[in-house]
């Protein structure tokens, strides 16, 4: 009997545990992880790890930082190569080692630094994006980790195969909390609060990939799609910036924009100009939006002076309609006021939904100064009188421009 090689490196094989199905888990995978003492994985999914145990495998997750060692992060790498060179083992990998770990030569280097054999034992490949929709692979890593795009998307689909919330939801259903995170977003920019306005983005993106996902699941679209539609659409409409057109004001660039839609498949059919803004917008964005695409085919003011001469024209036609108490007129003519005050605010540059939005901020932090002074709480200014309730909210206006402490 020869005698035995006390000089033998270890030997590792790196196997493709397919994109977490257990079903998909290949034979050849199976019998090389049976056929090694030690077994260890990266990002198992929790199905795949149930399954393996029960065949017989006793793998155990890599005690250290799984997403880093796919990434090929060198501390992850270091890690790796002490536990894999304690003796033969099997490291589990998610989808097709060639394919879906993109720090496998970091991994193959430092191992063969180490004097280790490797063999590669390929499994069925996760098809990028399209697969995460039945196949999400990573796990939640930890907080520290810089994630990637792809994970996102991943950590969504598992969200969706896992979670009974996230499964139950269809894009009607998450409609109101798109809304909400758009205007958490917007609340979070009026605050000039940097650090909110960077997690209600995140929210935001989130209900996008959350959207993107049930599409995908139903055979209608990725979220590579979504991004493909994107950055395709950007590049049409700056013919000035990603071609040889010259535009140099912003006036030139709207019309350009808007001329530009026209001419796309997706908006042709559109009777109107004014068809593609959303009718559920709020009324005063709605308002100005229609008038800066009205201006933009020359239907606009000549000079924004004209326009106060309007707004006082308005304002003089529903006195009119109070004086004779004609409830249809006057809800007729304060539309057409408030419409003709949008018109002011964009002739003059002014945002007319964010200067309304300021206007109410600053009535509800005057009126709570208000409340404050007069003794806190809900009723605090109930049964005063005019005068007194005057009064108050001239020393709340004295308090915010620090005329009295």
């Amino acid at each position: 009997m020869p005698a035995p090689n006390l000089f033998r490196m270890p030997h590792v094989s790196i196997v493709g545990l397919g994109p977490s199905d257990a079903a998909l888990l290949t034979i050849g995978a199976l019998e090389r992880l049976k056929s090694v003492p030690v077994v260890y994985t990266c990002n198992a999914a929790p199905a795949t790890l149930s399954y393996l145990r029960d065949a017989g495998v006793d793998a155990k997750a890599v005690p250290f930082d799984a997403s880093a060692l796919l990434r090929g992060v060198d501390s992850a790498v270091v890690a790796a190569v002490e536990l894999l060179g304690a003796g033969d083992a099997a490291l589990g990998v998610p989808g097709h080692p060639l394919l879906d770990v993109p720090g496998l030569p970091h991994l193959l280097r430092a191992l063969a630094t180490a004097r280790i054999e490797v063999t590669i034992v390929p499994g069925v490949p996760r098809a990028a994006l399209s697969a995460a929709a039945m196949s999400p692979l990573v796990a939640l890593p930890p907080v520290a980790i810089h994630h990637t795009w792809e994970e996102l998307v991943e950590i969504m689909a598992r969200l969706r195969v896992c979670c009974p919330w996230d499964r139950e939801q269809t894009h009607a259903t998450l409609l109101p909390y798109l809304v909400e995170e758009a205007h958490e977003v917007v609340e979070a920019v009026d605050e000039g609060d940097a650090e909110k306005l960077r997690d209600e983005l995140g929210d935001l993106l989130l209900q996008i990939v959350f959207h993107a996902q049930i599409a995908c699941e139903q055979g209608r679209f990725t979220v590579a799609d979504v991004i493909d539609a994107l950055a395709n659409k950007m590049i049409r409409r700056h013919p000035h910036v990603f071609g040889d057109a010259s535009i140099s004001t912003t006036q030139e660039q709207m019309k350009s924009w808007e001329l530009i839609k026209t001419q796309e498949a997706g908006i042709r059919h559109r009777e109107s100009l004014l068809d593609g803004i959303p009718k559920t917008m709020p009324s005063l964005l709605q308002s100005q939006r229609m008038q800066e695409k009205a201006g933009t085919v020359g239907f606009d003011w000549p000079q924004a002076h004209d326009v106060l001469v309007k707004l006082d024209e308005e304002l003089e036609e529903l006195r009119r309609a109070i004086t004779i108490r004609d409830a249809e007129s006057m809800r007729d003519e304060l539309g057409d006021l408030l419409f003709t005050i949008v018109n002011v605010a964009r002739r003059y540059g002014v945002d007319a939904e964010a200067a309304l939005r300021q206007a109410n901020v600053k009535f509800r932090r005057r009126f709570a100064t208000m409340e404050r002074i007069a003794g806190g709480g809900a009723t605090a200014l109930a049964n005063r009188s005019l005068d007194d309730l005057d009064a108050l909210w001239q020393r709340a206006k004295e308090h915010e421009a620090g005329q009295v402490s």
